[in-house]
This record gives structure tokens, C-alpha cells and sequence, in this order.
């Protein structure tokens, strides 16, 4: 897709048909996240790809208020070192999210849906992925085939009017 398409076409997708996605595309997925900008260039991020199902069903449960659809599909974990707090978590966080972003359109580029869930049992995501003490799992980004309908442009997404959300020179 071109880049313009790909943004419009990005949604969250929670279901997911149970094809396999491709090595190679995951690694471009994972490969976009990792060219994502960090403050200072720290790139602060482990990604961690799991498509084992067994596992997938465990991590699924770090997360109970939204966290299921991540069973059903590959799944990426951004992992990093526990920041200190303040400034440092605020930009830890502000990094992540622009890996995610990366990583979430990149996978609409190539027609793999993808929808984010927040990591709140961190012992259970410890268990599950393997990651040292004194990190943690700030997201999990479930990667699959959209089971209702490809992903194409969006006509008239659900987002607040153009005109209440952009200002020009002041509010």
C-alpha cells in the first residue's frame, strides 16, 4: 500500500482467521519497530515474537479486561528496562509508542490486522516470556489476518471531526 493508504486502513482487529503470517513478515514488523525514533537515540525496546500457541494462550492472561484476542494470533511484546520514573518513564513511554505505532503499520502495509493490549499481571508476562528482572512488558501488539474483513482504507472512520481536534496557531 502506499503510505497514505496504509494509515487510513489501520485498525484495530481483535479477530483473526488462524493463518500463519510469514516469518519474513514478522521480522518486518518487528524490523519497523526497531527503526522507530527514541529520545536520544536509545532505542530502549526488546521485542519479543510469540506464535506459539500454548504460549500465546498464557500471555493472553496478562491483561484480562482486553487481552484475549492476543491467543488467536502472533504476538509481539515490547519489553525494556524499568525506568526510574518521571522524566525518563515519560519518555520510556513516549518511545514505546512510536515502536508500536511503526510496528502497527507496518503490519497494515502488508494486510495483517493488529490490535493492542496493555500488560497489567507482569509476573505472569515474566513467566510467559522470559525477560530479566528489572524489565517489564509495557504492551502486547496481536498480529493476525482479519477474520471480518480486509483492511482498506477507511471512508468515514469513527474519529472526532477534523476541525475540533486541529488548531491553527493557538487553540
Amino acid at each position: 500500500m502506499e503510505t497514505w493508504d496504509t494509515i487510513r486502513a489501520r485498525r484495530n482487529v481483535r479477530q483473526y482467521t488462524g493463518q500463519p503470517i510469514a516469518r519474513d513478515d514478522l521480522e518486518r514488523i518487528a524490523e519497523a519497530g526497531r527503526r522507530a525514533p527514541s529520545a536520544g537515540n536509545s532505542q530502549p525496546w526488546d521485542f519479543v515474537i510469540v506464535t506459539d500457541r500454548e504460549q500465546l494462550t498464557e500471555l493472553a492472561k496478562v491483561w484480562e479486561r482486553g487481552g484475549r484476542h492476543i491467543a488467536g494470533a502472533a504476538t509481539i511484546a515490547l519489553v525494556a528496562r524499568e525506568p526510574e520514573g518521571g522524566r525518563p518513564r515519560d519518555l520510556l513511554m513516549y518511545d514505546l509508542g512510536q515502536a508500536t505505532a511503526y510496528m502497527m503499520l507496518a503490519a497494515a502495509d502488508l494486510g495483517i490486522g493488529s490490535g493492542h493490549s496493555a500488560v497489567s499481571d507482569q509476573e505472569q508476562a515474566q513467566r510467559v516470556l522470559g525477560f530479566p528482572d528489572g524489565y517489564f512488558a509495557a504492551y502486547l501488539i496481536g498480529l493476525g489476518y482479519p477474520a471480518d474483513r480486509p483492511l482498506r482504507p477507511l471512508t468515514k472512520p469513527n474519529r472526532r471531526p477534523f476541525d475540533e481536534v486541529v488548531h491553527w496557531n493557538r487553540w
